[in-house]
């Protein structure tokens, strides 16, 4: 089989499954495009003006003109913010900030992995959970944030930094309490916003700005870019940060990859952008309506932004059988640990979320069926393959942007 055969079965799957990762999306033809450009080609080490290699005086305006984008998005000002659009992914991101702040052995805050924290906020398995002293905050047994609980461990371990912002936890975040906790115990603040760069973009999610000190987020979430990162800070930061990044921890940048995600800012400051970003909430409202009607039941009760963590424990499922189930039918969720789960592997959550579908042109009278299609292989137990065709047949109506 050639490599050109496999690019057409993958495009074949995309098409005909119902994506429902919320931490997956369709970038427009346009940024897909970019990621292609000849860019690709330029090796381009350094920063704007200060670069190791010759011929990068286009390359320059590329970065500088992304990196103005980003403070647009966010209303930032430039004398007091700074942007660094180097990063190859988040989870690099998150460490290059850390390395720019912390040595080893100090403290971080962070939330639990089974509550909704991601694994590079300091989970012993990463490089980050071995070299820096983790720990760790929960939710009630609401699931929703301790704030309590994260002010009492900040005055009694006395931490350097404090995560805030995270990969499955389904309410607004208060980015102003975290900032004044962390504040007053001397502690920087860092919000990771992977997941909802593009609600707060669009207004429509608290934003970490200007509380928080670092902010970080990839740009392929709701945002819908290509595979990136970006980091903004504040402007007293700036060297540290650009040190760890570049020669810190990476290379040369990539350069198609800055290329698109500065035509990903471009098209966030769109007003079609904006209501995308709306649809997405209006579409996980109704899917998560039309679910609890079908008797499922949701960690912290439901949701406020675009996923949705769904708790298996009274359908006697683990998330493990429930995604490789829903696969089978062509429907991608995948398994999450939920509070109180010890494996990873075998958790009781499934996460779930609207942005890749509402990308698709998907809206809110299309959700009632994808939450039909859930219930009749999770609840009813059809059997996936015999619904399989009918979900293919359903979603390849709805175009993928790109294509």
């Amino acid at each position: 089989m050639k490599f050109a055969d496999l690019l057409k079965l993958e495009i074949k799957r995309q098409q005909e499954t119902i994506n429902l990762i919320p931490s997956e999306n369709y970038p427009s033809r346009k940024i897909l495009q970019g990621l292609a450009t000849i860019f690709a080609t330029k090796y381009a080490e350094g920063y704007p003006g200060k670069r190791y290699y010759p011929g990068n005086n286009i390359v320059d305006l590329v970065e500088n003109k992304t990196k103005a984008l980003a403070l647009k998005l966010y209303g930032l000002d430039e004398t007091k913010w700074h942007v660094n659009v180097q990063s190859y992914s988040g989870s690099q991101a998150n460490f290059e900030i850390y390395s720019s702040l912390l040595n080893a052995g100090d403290k971080i805050l962070s939330l639990k992995l089974n509550s909704g924290g991601h694994l590079s906020h300091g989970h012993k398995v990463t490089f980050a959970g071995k070299i820096f002293t983790i720990i760790q905050y929960d939710v009630n047994h609401n699931g929703i944030l301790n704030y309590g609980q994260i002010e009492k461990l900040a005055r009694q371990f006395q931490p350097k930094l404090i995560i805030s912002g995270f990969t499955a936890y389904p309410r607004l975040i208060d980015f102003k309490k975290i900032s004044e906790i962390a504040h007053a115990v001397g502690a920087l603040h860092l919000a990771d916003i992977s997941h909802i760069a593009g609600l707060v973009a669009a207004n429509l999610h608290p934003s970490p700005f200007p509380e928080a000190d670092f902010v970080m987020h990839t740009t392929h979430k709701t945002l819908r870019g290509p595979r990136g990162a970006i980091i903004l800070c504040r402007k007293e930061f700036s060297q540290k940060l650009d040190r760890a990044v570049f020669p810190g921890l990476q290379g040369g940048p990539h350069i198609h990859t800055i290329y698109a995600i500065g035509l990903c800012l471009e098209e966030s400051l769109t007003k079609s952008f904006k209501n995308y970003a709306k649809q997405i909430l209006d579409n996980r409202t109704i899917l998560e309506q039309e679910l609890k009607r079908l008797g499922f039941e949701f960690v912290s009760g439901g949701s406020d932004n675009h996923l949705l963590l769904i708790n298996l424990k009274k359908l006697n499922l683990d998330g493990f059988t429930a995604e490789k189930l829903l696969e089978r039918a062509n429907i991608i969720a995948n398994r999450n640990t939920i509070p109180d789960d010890e494996s990873p592997f075998y958790p009781s959550g499934l996460r779930i979320g609207t942005p890749a579908l509402t990308s698709r042109g998907l809206k809110t009278k299309e959700m009632k069926l994808v939450a039909q299609f859930i219930y009749r292989v999770l609840v009813k137990k059809d059997k996936p393959e015999s619904i399989k065709k009918e979900v293919s047949s359903f979603i390849k109506k709805f175009k993928i942007p790109s294509l």
